[in-house]
């Protein structure tokens, strides 16, 4: 794996993109960013991702803004008085693989005028692209590949989360033209051993290598 960086985006918010950002940054033994965490209500997204990837303390990396309102980046930002300056966004460069979540969904706003797919697009990442298979994934997968592909974004492949929907996953997957990764199952119950075995049982490896 070396230096490698993996940016993992969704189609949507709270579709499991941070419990799949955990596994795979434990599966990897890599470190861990979110640049932009927006609510703070229970520790944020960072948090969650130490506890289930059982990662210690030098292998998370910090956020670069902390935003106190639950809500688009951009919003939670003129909230509380704070300007996002892209420049301070930059990849950093650490011993061994990175992964880096996103906030939200493909087009989430971090300013007015910025997306995070362009953020994506200046970073040059191979991006892996979360979704649900639930309703309506197929028109919001469909719609998150093309605005990567349009700012000429690297897409690693599609990784699903949630009870199987063959025709829907295939489908995603046969019209995006991306890669099939795997499919998260939804847990009872979740902690870094239970995580780690399911994500061992329904991914490759080698497959983010």
């Amino acid at each position: 794996m070396s230096n490698r960086t993996i940016v993992v985006t969704g189609t949507d918010t709270d579709i499991g993109k941070t419990v799949f950002a955990a596994a795979l940054t434990a599966a990897l033994g890599a470190s861990y960013w979110k640049p932009v965490q927006a609510g703070l209500e229970e520790g944020g997204d960072t948090a969650v991702v130490a506890r289930l990837g059982d990662l210690p303390a030098d292998r998370i990396l910090p956020e670069i803004y902390r935003l106190i309102t639950p809500c688009s980046p951009h919003r939670a930002a003129q909230i509380d008085g704070v300007e996002i300056d892209v420049e301070r966004l930059a990849v950093p460069v650490i011993d061994g693989p990175l992964v880096i979540e996103g906030a939200g969904g493909v087009l989430v706003p971090l300013t007015p005028d910025l997306l995070f797919a362009d953020v994506f697009a200046r970073w040059q990442r191979p991006v892996v692209l979360v979704a649900r298979t639930g309703l309506g994934t197929i028109n919001h997968s469909l719609l998150s590949i093309e605005a990567l592909r349009r700012r000429h974004v690297p897409i690693l492949g599609i990784a699903f989360v949630g009870d199987a929907v063959e025709d829907s996953e295939a489908t995603i997957a046969r019209i995006g033209g991306v890669s099939r990764l795997g499919r998260l199952p939804h847990l009872p119950e979740l902690d870094a051993t239970i995580l780690s075995a399911a994500f061992q049982a329904h991914f490759s490896l080698k497959d983010f290598q």
